[in-house]
């Protein structure tokens, strides 16, 4: 099936170009929410090459319409401005496109199934990838190495669980990267052993992982050629027209890819790259600020982690884990060398945007702190702080955000996922403050929305969906997952369009519809402001709009 999908998808994504309007077009017979406060309904768009001049009824746009113009009639489908996907692996989810799915998997039974049919296909070859989570098994227990060793043999395998930060490797992967029962686990990260044997289990979290990163063979260029085409494919098709892209150390070369792509008129989508922060000298050496670049392609902002995730019990939080008194998470080691705090004072001097994930309640509090203090200390600028993630935040830490100016870049898909087991993790008072939207924008604090592809899904209207309803995928929470952190369908299309579009430096040129801004749209089958919200998921985009030209039609 998935080779279907790539052969099925190549004969697109390989011919797809863009070309920007040299002419006039008309959007017209639509139903508009432009996520203009001045002006927030409309019927139609006039667009002239790749930006928008005027916004208003069917009638006013054919009357400055001229005979060159060509108009497209949108039969009263629902247009909103392109959805800005804020927080995303973009390469990275393509690779995962191309590569092996285990996400599907329902048990370690069906985990190896998936697996077993992979390795026949591709023998001796290294297997990463994998996306797989434990907590959707019928008995939610971590993987082994004995789980998979007799049925991959001597093919080196690592499959990450599906937040990236955990996975599980078998014996010949543990043997490549040397790992054996003395081996120590690294600052920041866990190499599981066995109690009774000492042995490795072959469960790396966070740090550990890179053990056996530094042995898989690099991607060659075009890998990341190909992987982008597909990552770009999957964007279009999902009416998105901008992404914020998070590249690690290893992931660099996909920016020369994209300049390429960009040259070749096939960068169908605008892309903001964050840089690795271990690699933000590079940026500062080439005199690269926020914002730096052209209208497909940005730099300037770059990434720190300052801990793990909850799925892997390694989100840092003040209190220990349910059940596990000796376990408050990992802190980054870039924390607790104090490395983050050098890099990220020396490239916000820089004027380098600082984007930093933080899970748990103490890495969130961490974060603030050392953004306060970067406030204080350096000279002033529009810095835009981010926090991706901002899961698990104390009552007292929120208003915080909007005080010091920083930017909670939020996944809502995460939190309908997570609803189905957190409160095994982190127990009934913590939950309360687990994803709070509701409590960010009460505090005037700027919410951006993404998804973190591949970790979930790329959709944007499944995304909606959760914010909106907050309804876990287990279906048990019909009213919704701590539903006062609820927000309304006006409020998270604008989280996924201006205040994405605000957290990239691109406000002025993006996020709504109205004149001067770039001709992105998406155009929905229904209207998401009528319909009842618990059918938003099932919603389909009818066509992507990047400026002005029409790069995917259902």
């Amino acid at each position: 099936m998935r080779l279907r999908y790539f052969l099925l998808t190549s004969i697109a994504i390989f011919s797809m170009t863009i070309n920007y309007a040299q002419h006039k077009k008309a959007f017209i017979n639509g139903v508009i929410y432009t996520v203009n406060d001045r002006q927030p309904d409309a019927e139609a768009v006039l667009v002239d090459n790749d930006r928008i001049i005027f916004v208003g009824t069917s009638e006013e746009v054919r009357k400055k319409s001229d005979d060159s113009t060509k108009i497209i009639d949108l039969k009263g489908k629902f247009m909103i401005p392109g959805f800005n996907d804020a927080h995303l692996h973009f390469v990275s989810g393509g690779f995962y496109l191309m590569g092996i799915d285990l996400r599907p998997a329902k048990s370690i039974e069906e985990f190896r199934e998936i697996l077993s049919g992979y390795v026949k296909k591709h023998p001796g070859r290294w297997i990463t990838g994998g996306r797989w989570d434990h907590e959707n098994w019928k008995i939610k227990k971590l993987p082994s190495r004995k789980d998979i060793d007799d049925i991959t043999g001597n093919t080196p395998v690592f499959v990450s669980r599906m937040d990236g930060h955990m996975g599980i490797a078998n014996s010949k992967a543990l043997e490549l990267a040397g790992i054996t029962k003395d081996t120590p686990s690294p600052e920041g990260g866990l190499i599981e052993k066995d109690p009774a044997t000492g042995l490795p289990t072959g469960i790396l979290k966070d740090n550990a992982m890179d053990i056996v990163f530094n042995v898989i063979p690099e991607n060659s260029v075009d890998d990341f050629y190909e992987a982008a085409l597909t990552a770009l494919n999957e964007a279009r098709r999902f009416g998105i027209t901008s992404v914020q892209e998070i590249l690690s150390v290893k992931e660099i070369p996909a920016y020369e890819v994209y300049k390429r792509l960009e040259s070749e008129r096939k960068l169908t989508c605008r892309i903001s790259i964050r840089w690795p922060i271990e690699d933000y000298k590079t940026l500062i050496n080439k005199n690269i600020e926020a914002g730096s670049g052209d209208d497909l392609l940005k730099l300037g902002s770059v990434k720190a982690y300052s801990d793990g995730s909850l799925g892997s019990s390694t989100a840092w939080f003040f209190e220990h884990y349910e059940g596990d008194t000796s376990n408050t998470g990992l802190p980054n080691d870039i924390v607790e060398d104090g490395r983050l705090k050098i890099w990220a004072k020396d490239a916000d001097l820089h004027h380098l945007q600082l984007s930093t994930h933080a899970i748990g309640d103490r890495a969130n509090s961490f974060m603030l702190d050392l953004y306060g203090e970067i406030k204080n200390e350096n000279p002033g600028w529009d810095r835009r702080f981010r926090i991706e993630h901002a899961q698990h935040v104390r009552p007292q830490d929120i208003p915080r955000f909007s005080k010091i100016g920083v930017i909670a870049s939020v996944q809502p898909t995460h939190a309908i996922e997570d609803g189905v087991w957190a409160y095994e993790r982190i127990g009934q008072e913590r939950i309360k403050y687990t994803h709070p939207y509701k409590s960010f924008l009460d505090n005037d604090v700027k919410v951006c929305f993404g998804t973190d592809w591949p970790v979930v899904t790329i959709d944007p209207l499944l995304t909606l969906y959760a914010a909106v309803t907050r309804r876990t995928v287990d279906g048990k929470n019909p009213g919704g997952w701590i539903p006062e952190q609820k927000i309304s369908v006006e409020e998270a299309i604008k989280c996924y369009t201006l205040n994405s579009a605000y957290a990239e430096f691109e406000e002025k040129d993006k996020g709504s519809i109205e004149p001067g801004k770039y001709a992105d749209f998406t155009i929905l089958s229904d209207n998401l402001l009528k319909i009842n919200p618990v059918n938003i998921k099932d919603v389909k985009v009818e066509m992507t709009v990047v400026g002005g030209e029409i790069v995917y039609k259902r």
